[in-house]
């Protein structure tokens, strides 16, 4: 892609950013630069790559979920300042606005 393709001035606006001539001319260079890399990555050939989400196989670390030993709501709410109807009672957070 050529730096002429580009216009600068729509880029900036969408990055929300103010630039002087001298600026410009730098971001078109640098821009162009940038450019230059994704046309040699347009340039390999992928035929036959599988797409994939990630560059390395992600595995589940989490344990097996089973079932294990149950407290009973009593030793649940032991060591709760309130506890009421077998549930944690807590101070409310959020006020009134």
């Amino acid at each position: 892609m050529s730096v002429e393709k580009i216009d600068i001035d729509y880029v900036a606006n969408l990055a929300r950013i103010e630039l002087t001539a001298d600026e410009k001319i730098q971001f078109s260079a640098q821009l162009d630069h940038v450019l230059g890399h994704f046309a040699k990555l347009n340039a390999v050939d992928i035929a036959g790559v599988e797409p994939m989400a990630h560059a390395v196989p992600v595995v589940n670390v989490w344990a097996a979920d089973e079932a294990g030993e149950v407290l009973s709501p009593e030793e649940a709410l032991q060591n709760a300042v309130e506890g009421e109807a077998n549930q944690v009672v807590l101070p409310k957070v959020i006020g009134e606005s």
